[in-house]
């Protein structure tokens, strides 16, 4: 993802980001300039509490995110939130969706615990243009400005909704918000072809569904045949806690009829079930098969984690150990091996 920064004439190399608002040190700055340094990104999702839990209820989560993000030593690693707008979907939902804090709200109430750089996703397709203009103004004056356009939800077609298709959003939203991002589900039939189309519309970065097969090498290898252009892929990885074998939420929020999916459901339902130490195994493995297959293809690669389930101790454990084997910006070479730590 591209960021522009101010870089003024400096011995030291020392640049302020205008956009996260911080001091980066960049090499070979010789005068007065404004420039774009890749951001490799470290996504974890922050899900806005429920309406009845107030503001309170968000710095609580936002403290304990802290908390849990310096207990396990990637405070210094994960370097954004992405605040998802929550709409209602099938009525077949296992756990029912409660209104919930807007995201720009949220974030007005946990940026001071978390000062990281702050993405969101935005649902268009029930907007008009004069809505979408002025979220977007509001959201660039909180200092967001990474927007993942979202249109209908599954059980309605591509154009329903009445607002600004995605596709659309992207182009006719450039001024408003800089970086514009979609969502990537490979395993959806002509993702391909719908990709594609997003790209050449000026996707700047795509937010991948959850991984939970290494399908996504395929597709991501398929795609540079395709296309010249190479936004950055965000990966998600979630962790999945036994609740899923009686709750079933991750399995839902992944369904389709595709049989390639099929794998994937039945591989989530098997990780509910192991034990703890079991399953970091198998996560780890499914993280360093993904890595190995898409870091030379060319595509900027970001992380992406999420607790479907709420924040807890064993997920930060295992977001730990993912970035330990591979983080956005390391050098192959440093490439580890599940369960090996990389001391260089």
């Amino acid at each position: 993802m591209e960021v522009p920064v101010l870089a003024a004439s400096n011995p030291a190399g020392i640049v302020f980001c205008s956009l996260t608002g911080s001091l980066l040190f960049v090499s070979s700055i010789t005068q007065l300039e404004v420039s774009y340094i890749i951001m490799s990104t470290v996504a974890l999702e922050f899900v806005p509490p429920v309406l009845d839990g107030g503001a309170e209820k968000a710095r609580e989560e936002s403290r304990k995110v802290k908390n849990l993000l310096k207990s396990h030593g990637i405070d210094d690693r994960v370097n954004a939130l992405l605040i998802p707008g929550m709409i209602e979907e099938e009525g077949d939902r296992p756990v029912p969706l409660k209104e919930r804090m807007d995201p720009l709200d949220t974030w007005q109430e946990i940026r001071g615990d978390l000062p990281l750089r702050c993405m969101v996703t935005q649902v268009t397709a029930f907007h008009s243009e004069a809505q979408l203009t002025e979220r977007f103004r509001k959201l660039r004056d909180a200092d967001i400005n990474d927007a993942v356009c979202v249109g209908v939800p599954r059980s309605m077609s591509d154009g329903e909704g009445g607002g600004v298709p995605p596709t659309e959003a992207l182009e006719r939203f450039k001024e408003e918000m800089p970086s514009r991002g979609v969502i990537l589900i490979p395993t959806r039939e002509d993702e391909i072809g719908r990709f594609n189309f997003k790209i050449n519309k000026g996707a700047d970065f795509a937010l991948s569904q959850l991984l939970y097969s290494d399908y996504i090498v395929k597709f991501l290898r398929e795609m540079r045949d395709k296309t010249d252009q190479r936004p950055e892929i965000l990966l998600s990885f979630g962790y999945v806690p036994k609740a899923e074998t009686r709750v079933g939420l991750i399995r839902w929020l992944i369904k389709d009829n595709n049989p390639l999916v099929k794998n994937e459901i039945e591989f989530v339902g098997k990780l509910a079930e192991m034990e703890k130490k079991q399953k970091q195994t198998a996560l780890l493995d499914l993280y360093k098969r993904v890595i190995d297959g898409v870091h030379d293809l060319g595509f900027p690669i970001g992380i992406h984690l999420e607790c479907p389930y709420g924040f807890n101790d064993p997920a930060f454990e295992t977001f730990a150990a993912m970035l330990d084997i591979w983080s956005p910006g390391d050098n192959r070479a440093d490439l580890q091996t599940p369960g090996e730590k990389n001391t260089g």
